[in-house]
């Protein structure tokens, strides 16, 4: 199932919930035409993406977020709850794996 058919389906069940939704993509999203964003140094670990998040979370000035992550990025929800534990409050992760 490609990633973006799952979002279609968790997506809808948050909606209702009145939460504030942010969605984005990762440099090495198929969506992202940029492909200058990507630094394969920096991203040669999970620590840049779970930078990267930080970054995110403190440029739009939110706190205690709910993270959903699916897949690598739920491992990267967790390292950057570890880094940063104030900006996070709950992680739920969709088929997560620690390989990461």
């Amino acid at each position: 199932m490609a990633m973006e058919r799952i979002w279609d389906k968790i997506l809808p069940l948050l909606l209702p919930q009145n939460y504030r939704l942010i969605t984005f993509d990762w440099p090495f999203a198929g969506t992202v035409k940029d492909q200058n964003l990507y630094d394969p140094v920096k991203y040669s670990s999970v620590e840049g993406f779970a930078d990267d998040l930080i970054t995110l979370l403190n440029k739009m000035d939110l706190k205690a977020v709910t993270f959903v992550g699916h897949s690598m990025s739920g491992m990267i929800g967790c390292i950057a709850s570890v880094k940063s534990p104030q900006l996070f409050k709950t992680l739920i992760l969709v088929g997560a794996s620690p390989s990461f």
